[in-house]
């Protein structure tokens, strides 16, 4: 059909592809200048007989799947209909298919396969507990964005498009992923979603699928066949792997996976071994920090850290406690103390073997135990699970907080569980948040990081900081919308300056000729832009505070904030007024603390990101932010100077 100027209330700019009965464009919506993607069925394109029940389908998965708001599923915003189309319009999601990816011989790393397959189930998972099947998983519905992560399109429409096995050959490219029951023409049910799972994982890990050739001989060898164990065609795959992705291919429903949790579950062990396994002797050679070295990185940071070395005083080491199990004690060495709390044992035993040859690592399974044991001895690092029984590890880092404030909280966990995240922020604190499975480069980095900070924060000296009656330093609102910039003023404005900005470009202008305390944004619009200046800021003005005020419910992205933006409050859209206050006083009162003594900042410092810093956007907002940087470097100076 002949790409039309709009459909409905939008712009239509581009085709993004084609399929036998539909064409999907590149829309834009001017009301909320919104791009989208737009996917239109030409009703002279079905036959009449079909016409009726093809386009109430089409309807119903478009209202069935408008109800998912997923990080990982493509959300459906609006549906349309007239004389000659019926229109879906999505999220437009900037990347490209795993079909794509691999169809340019991408070829993706046991943990790299690992994280995508684990952010499947994790939108499937959600799926299925709305009552909502895909029906037609495959590697061209799995979309993977610029920054990688997954997006899972196309939910049903399948169903509607094709009636019989030859159409859904023809239309859907090949029925590699279908599950034996599909093929027999028996009732279809959420399994058949973790079953093309299980195929996908399989392509990904071996580089081949488990069934090949046409039509007929993959449903021959679907129903009859075992597929080879992944492990011969991938040596670097442990024998678990096997049993896993056997399991999740099997004939009969009842032998498989009966639900996405389960499967991930088991596949993140079974990578975890693959990891374990194929990693072993070369993680023994890498170059880890060892105490000395993070000493010496301390005392780099706090001259009395040198003074105490030369005087030869050392660690304190912590009294033997009660021998119950409940909390075990490496007690071989003097070094850095390590608080590790998870309810499996497998982990914390991972987490032991990994750190006992660098820290003094004590490991328990009880939140409660923690808290007691922190009480008495101060640990300089936390690393704490998410999902604990009894008490959640975001409870937990907060409840540390109050009761060993110097400690350097890490939150640990294998969901990306929105709630938890931004709890994380607002009442933990958290450094670092790092997903199972973790990289152990990655891993070894962050806590060595984490490590050297609390040795220094451990000799710094702090006086309670209140808010004066009026302070120099602002309060910068970046948001397309006015509204929380009047609360804000409202709120503080006889406090400190309150200054607002639309879009980057205003707020790098304000940023050159005013002191900024507090920055409070949304992500949403300029979603690029504005990310790389949170990260930008975090690395050169560690000293601002931001709170971000949004209503994305994308947890991959306030990760990837927490860890490279250092946020420091998380609000929902529309904002509590009452919440809203009291973290714009918490941030102010913090900032006029890191203007006392600058080095507490070291606890926000942020990894280097090069590729933002070099890219044009990253030059532009390092040139709109060098007076703050300029002013806070003289800040630094005068802080040493009077030290």
């Amino acid at each position: 059909m002949k790409k039309p100027e709009s459909v409905g209330k939008y712009e239509i700019q581009d085709v993004l592809g084609k399929g036998a009965m539909g064409v999907v464009y590149r829309g834009y919506d001017r009301a909320i200048a919104r791009s989208v993607a737009v996917k239109v069925i030409a009703k002279d394109s079905l036959e009449p007989a079909e016409l009726q029940h093809v386009t109430k389908r089409f309807r119903h998965e478009a209202q069935a799947v408008g109800r998912l708001v997923h990080p990982r599923i493509v959300q459906i915003y609006d549906y349309g209909e007239d004389d000659e189309i019926a229109y879906i319009v999505m999220e437009l999601v900037n990347g490209k298919t795993l079909h794509e990816h691999l169809s340019q011989e991408v070829r993706y790393e046991i943990r790299e396969a690992g994280e995508i397959i684990r952010q499947v189930l994790d939108g499937i998972g959600y799926a299925h507990s709305e009552g909502v099947v895909h029906r037609d998983l495959k590697l061209s519905n799995i979309l993977i964005n610029k920054d990688g992560r997954i997006k899972i399109s196309d939910f049903g429409i399948a169903r509607i498009e094709s009636s019989n096995l030859t159409q859904l050959g023809d239309v859907l490219g090949t029925p590699h992923c279908m599950a034996p029951e599909q093929f027999l023409g028996q009732e279809v049910n959420a399994l058949v979603d973790l079953y093309a799972i299980g195929v996908i994982a399989y392509e990904l890990l071996t580089g081949i699928k488990p069934f090949s050739g046409n039509a007929a001989a993959v449903m021959q060898q679907v129903l009859n066949t075992r597929p080879v164990d992944p492990s011969k065609l991938n040596p670097r795959l442990s024998p678990l792997m096997d049993a896993v992705l056997q399991k999740a291919l099997a004939k009969q429903r009842e032998d498989r996976f009966q639900s996405a949790r389960e499967f991930s579950e088991a596949f993140r062990a079974a990578i975890d071994a693959s990891l374990a396994a194929g990693t072993s002797e070369a993680t023994q050679a890498l170059p880890v920090p060892n105490a000395s070295a993070l000493l010496d990185a301390a005392r780099l940071l706090n001259p009395a850290i040198a003074a105490r070395a030369a005087t030869g005083t050392s660690e304190h080491v912590l009294p033997s406690l009660p021998d119950d199990g409940a909390i075990s004690l490496d007690r071989s060495v003097k070094k850095a103390r390590l608080l590790i709390v998870d309810d499996e044992e497998r982990i914390l035993t991972a987490l032991k073997s990994r750190f006992r040859d660098r820290y003094h690592v004590f490991t328990t399974t009880e939140s409660a135990k923690a808290l007691d044991f922190l009480s008495r001895y101060p640990m300089h690092v936390i690393i704490s699970d998410q999902r604990m029984p009894v008490m959640p590890g975001v409870e937990l880092l907060r409840r540390s907080r109050e009761v060993s404030p110097h400690s350097v909280r890490i939150l640990l966990t294998g969901y990306s569980d929105l709630a938890a995240i931004v709890g994380s922020i607002n009442e933990g604190e958290v450094y670092r948040f790092i997903s199972k499975p973790w990289d152990n480069d990655q891993l070894q980095r962050i806590v060595a990081e984490a490590v050297t900070i609390a040795l220094e924060l451990g000799e710094t000296k702090t006086a309670p900081v209140g808010l004066p009656g009026r302070m120099e330093a602002g309060v910068l609102v970046i948001d397309r919308e006015e509204e929380i910039f009047r609360v804000t003023r409202e709120l503080i404005g006889g406090l400190c300056p309150v200054y607002y900005a639309a879009d980057l470009d205003g707020a790098l202008g304000l940023m050159q000729e005013h002191e900024i305390a507090v920055v409070v944004t949304d992500v949403e619009a300029e979603h690029e832009e504005l990310t790389a200046m949170l990260k930008l800021l975090k690395q050169e003005n560690p000293q601002i505070l931001t709170i971000v005020a949004t209503k994305t419910s994308d947890a991959e992205m306030i990760v990837e904030l927490i860890n490279q933006a250092q946020l420091f409050r998380f609000l929902n859209k529309p904002v509590n007024v009452g919440l809203l206050k009291k973290h714009l006083h918490t941030a102010l009162q913090r900032y006029l603390a890191y203007m006392q003594t600058p080095e507490l900042t070291r606890e926000h410092q942020v990894q280097t990101v090069d590729q933002v810093r070099s890219s044009s956007i990253g030059q532009r907002i390092l040139d709109g932010t060098r007076t703050l940087r300029e002013r806070w470097h003289a800040q630094e100076v005068r802080g040493t100077d009077s030290a």
